[in-house]
């Protein structure tokens, strides 16, 4: 959550909660329907794999009214990643991850073999992405940020990093306080 709130914040948009939830249907579900009133964009990570405890993926198609169908570019990248790369047989666990619901616009994952997916509804935008640090990350910069930036109003936001030394924060935070009650 915390690179997915760095990587928004660089193109200005405000993360205005996070919400963490164990794998369950109602939890889920709940905190679904609770950012969706609150926010204009959603983004879930985890619960796409192929265990018994990812439920992500089969919940989010009950949610949207879905149907399960295979991706076909996604199942090609799952087969070339088992048969080619790891030379070992492909199971049908593994081709159930190229399983998605009609309802979402598949997010392509070249890094691994959950595909995200995006969902939209009444003007909100869902994102869900898999759990898996280094595929979230590749999906947020490919997918994710410039799906929002092109789909919504975001503000130019410059960023600067000063480094200090040999001075705790509640006297830097003397020295600031002018510049920080000036920021919007």
């Amino acid at each position: 959550s915390a690179f997915i709130a760095q990587a928004l914040n660089t193109i200005g948009v405000r993360v205005a909660n996070r919400i963490a939830v164990g794998d369950d249907q109602d939890a889920i579900q709940n905190a679904l329907d609770t950012a969706a009133s609150q926010n204009n964009i959603v983004i879930l990570t985890g619960g796409l794999g192929p265990t018994a405890d990812d439920i992500t993926k089969p919940l989010l198609n009950r949610y949207f009214k879905g149907n399960m169908v295979v991706h076909q570019p996604t199942l090609d990248h799952i087969t070339n990643i088992f048969v080619n790369i790891h030379k070992r047989p492909m199971i049908e666990r593994n081709r159930k991850q190229a399983e998605v619901p009609d309802t979402c616009e598949v997010l392509f994952n070249e890094t691994g073999t959950a595909p995200g997916m995006l969902f939209k509804r009444d003007g909100v935008y869902f994102f869900s992405l898999p759990g898996v640090p280094h595929e979230m990350r590749w999906l947020m910069d490919h997918h994710v940020i410039p799906t929002i930036k092109a789909n919504f109003d975001t503000p130019s936001i410059s960023h600067r990093t000063l480094l200090t030394a040999g001075i705790g924060e509640s006297f830097l935070a003397e020295l600031i306080q002018d510049f920080e009650n000036a920021l919007p």
